[in-house]
């Protein structure tokens, strides 16, 4: 752990002499009125949200001994001078997101405006830096980058901020785009031994906190500092360095437009249309999934790198949601799998803490978290159950209840042997056909041309 030290602290000083060379260094205090210029005054803050704040956490001498770890505060304008120095300022954890929210709990389904997209980098030194700088600015197209506003030093690696010059508005269909650019564009940032020292891609949710600047880093006693690198963005131009277009976020698509009148759902879908339209709950349902998907994910522990650590945890926690097993019952699993989480080797080690952290996740939002955000967040490839997390038994008798019905339905019986006789017109007999006709033919052309799969080409050739 010594080494790690030493380079950690090693890289944190040829990253500030590169930076302070090339740029100009921002105090937190004038940082974050930059990003967030619209919070409310203290004697504004009602129960009118049209103004949405920033909300940071910080941990509190008060709370030393104790099982609380940080706590919640507002943002205020004309208070945020003696805020910064009493509640920021050298604290050695505080944690704030690029997010405005509304009222007073900066989770997600709060959120109201996207002041800021932030991308984590960990683990660069001075080569993954000068990397870095040859991408910024530079035109659209393979690995370039859009210039950021900011580039914050963490301890032991960089936080790149993209301001906007107008905040974004939070609808729930924008969210869920912002969360694919996000994933878009920290996969073009983030490469191993070019612009970082660490293996594993870690991709972060768009209401992610991180270490607010003029804080300390606690695990190194690293000051974290910022510096201005560009101007303000547009949607427009983080847009364009986008791989996949679909990825890209159109803000005029603010909900998912439904295929159905309000008449058909309520026709097409009665539970639901008396759930929602009726009784006005906008709770998604939860589906009762039993203890086994939990199960599962805990024996996947073997397959966790050193960067998805405490992300394996959290979505142990979120199965946990799930599959209706307590809190206590998962918090006492998580202390059993930390001795093994910790042995991976990473440039930062697993604490304590990220188990209460990654706890904050025990909680009704988290129902329908999706396969494709688990297996981003973890690395873990998750194979997908077209059996519903039934015993195959009972899901071939299912299977076959519907293929009687179906053929009742036809006059036919499974029985009836109806099918084409083999060796007539069958697949087999089409693929040895075309091949005799067409020798040169690719399986891919084969496939095309016969209306088959390349599998079934591959099958018979």
């Amino acid at each position: 752990m010594a080494n790690n030290i030493i380079d950690v602290k090693r890289n944190y000083r040829e990253v500030e002499d590169l930076l302070s060379f090339h740029y100009k260094e921002i105090e937190g205090e004038e940082f974050y009125r930059y990003i967030f210029p619209n919070n409310q005054n203290e004697g504004e803050y009602s129960g009118d949200y049209s103004k949405p704040n920033a909300i940071y956490l910080y941990e509190d001498e008060r709370d030393k001994g104790t099982e609380r770890r940080l706590r919640r505060r507002i943002m205020l304008n004309d208070t945020w001078e003696e805020d910064y120095r009493k509640f920021v300022k050298d604290n050695p954890m505080t944690l704030c997101s690029g997010l405005a929210y509304r009222g007073m709990v900066n989770r997600l389904e709060y959120s109201q405006q996207m002041n800021s997209l932030v991308f984590d980098l960990d683990s660069v030194g001075k080569d993954e830096l000068l990397t870095l700088f040859l991408r910024i600015g530079k035109e659209p197209g393979l690995r370039r980058l859009p210039q950021p506003t900011f580039i914050v030093m963490s301890g032991t690696g960089l936080h790149i901020y993209y301001v906007f010059e107008e905040p974004i508005d939070l609808f729930p269909n924008i969210k869920l785009q912002l969360k694919k650019l996000k994933y878009d564009l920290t996969f073009k940032i983030w490469e191993y031994k070019a612009t970082s020292q660490e293996k594993q891609i870690q991709y972060q949710s768009i209401n992610q906190g991180f270490r607010m600047v003029g804080s300390k880093n606690d695990k190194y006693g690293l000051s974290v500092k910022a510096f201005k690198t560009g101007d303000r963005v547009t949607l427009d131009y983080i847009n364009a360095y986008v791989d996949e277009k679909e990825n890209q976020v159109d803000i005029k698509r603010r909900f998912r437009p439904s295929q159905y009148t309000k008449e058909e759902a309520k026709e097409k879908f009665p539970e639901w249309y008396q759930r929602v339209v009726v009784e006005k709950n906008r709770n998604q349902k939860k589906w009762d999934i039993k203890r086994d998907l939990y199960d599962w994910w805990l024996r996947q522990s073997h397959k966790v790198k050193g960067g998805h650590r405490y992300f394996y945890l959290m979505c142990m926690v979120i199965y946990a949601v799930k599959c209706n097993i307590p809190k206590k019952e998962v918090e006492a699993d998580m202390y059993d799998k930390f001795d093994e989480l910790s042995r991976i080797e990473h440039s930062n080690p697993l604490e304590e803490e990220d188990i209460k952290s990654a706890l904050e996740t025990y909680d009704r939002q988290y129902y329908n978290f999706t396969i494709n955000d688990i297996e981003k967040l973890t690395d873990i490839r998750i194979d997908r159950n077209k059996r519903n997390y039934q015993k195959q038994k009972d899901h071939l008798e299912e299977a076959r209840m519907i293929r009687d019905l179906r053929m009742k339905r036809q006059g036919r019986k499974w029985t009836d042997n109806n099918g084409r006789p083999k060796g007539s017109g069958t697949k087999e007999d089409l693929v040895k056909k075309y091949v005799s006709e067409n020798p040169d033919h690719t399986p891919t052309e084969i496939a095309r041309n016969l209306g088959i799969s390349r599998t079934t080409v591959y099958k018979y050739l």
